[in-house]
């Protein structure tokens, strides 16, 4: 997996791209600014649901949900320049395990809370709680996002040795 990633981040100009003065400050502004409009809409939809500023209809704030979905897609390919600019970095760090691991839940919280829970949220007005089953999405999905916050910060500051990945 690493020599892939590796391979491609150097035939594709990725890794040059990235090792330049200004590569990696422009990628990681990228970053912040896409994890900005994720935690920013799909933060304020989760809190939304699960209670907080009862008085905005939560159709009007659903609205918002796309912007965040673009904010996911701009981390995901921003990310994605991280990790074949410098692989051996990333595929051994237990944060970025756990941060994939969390992104992936979020993920298939969203499957379910679109296929068990949307349809009386998409209905109900100003005022209205969300049912149960929508609060119990929304309480998962700030968890999973504020644990890829933690993560994505601790993937610095943890280079651990190469042994201690438990699938490469």
């Amino acid at each position: 997996m690493e020599g892939l990633l590796n391979s491609i981040g150097q035939k594709s100009g990725i890794y040059d791209f990235m090792h330049t003065s200004w590569g990696w400050p422009t990628v990681e502004s990228l970053h912040f600014f896409g994890l900005s409009l994720l935690i920013g809409t799909i933060g304020l939809w989760d809190l939304r649901l699960l209670g907080v500023a009862r008085a905005i209809p939560m159709a009007a704030l659903h609205k918002l949900v796309p912007w965040g979905v673009g904010g996911y897609l701009l981390n995901v390919c921003t990310g994605f320049l991280f990790v074949v600019s410098a692989p051996n970095q990333y595929l051994y760090n237990p944060a970025v395990q756990i941060k994939f691991s969390l992104m992936a839940i979020a993920g298939l919280n969203i499957l379910v809370f679109y296929r068990f829970a949307y349809r009386p949220v998409k209905a109900a007005g100003a005022g209205a709680a969300a049912p149960v089953q929508a609060r119990a999405a929304a309480a998962v999905s700030l968890a999973c996002w504020i644990g890829v916050i933690v993560c994505g910060r601790l993937i610095t500051y943890f280079r651990p040795p190469y042994h201690w990945c438990f699938w490469c």
